[in-house]
């Protein structure tokens, strides 16, 4: 006969992460943001951006390096941008990237 122990509710393993349980607007603006990093070519593309030298890359830097044409990564970039993850800046003809580290800090802190 196996005995399950049983857990105490106050023991550190059962002690709630949230100070208090999100409202639905935060869990909608939350879901958005999950969404927009869930895709493995918008993390690369992250990734990418934040790493190049001076924390930027033009939208021509990238296609390269992740292997998809021109328009599948302004496609990416347009999601990431939109949802606050990115902030765009056109120089002539071409669209240069940035990562909106508070967009970012606040994703890691709803996961903490």
């Amino acid at each position: 006969m196996t005995v399950t122990p049983s857990i105490e509710i106050g023991d550190p393993c059962c002690a709630p992460r949230l100070a208090s349980p999100l409202s639905r607007q935060e869990a909608d603006t939350l879901a958005n943001l999950l969404k927009a990093v869930s895709d493995p070519t918008r993390l690369q593309l992250l990734s990418i951006i934040r790493s190049s030298q001076n924390g930027e890359a033009c939208v021509c830097d990238l296609t390269q390096p992740v292997g998809l044409s021109q328009p599948t990564i302004s496609h990416h970039l347009k999601i990431l941008t939109e949802a606050g993850i990115l902030n765009r800046e056109q120089r002539g003809t071409w669209a240069w990237f940035t990562v909106n580290q508070s967009r970012l800090d606040q994703i890691a802190a709803a996961l903490t």
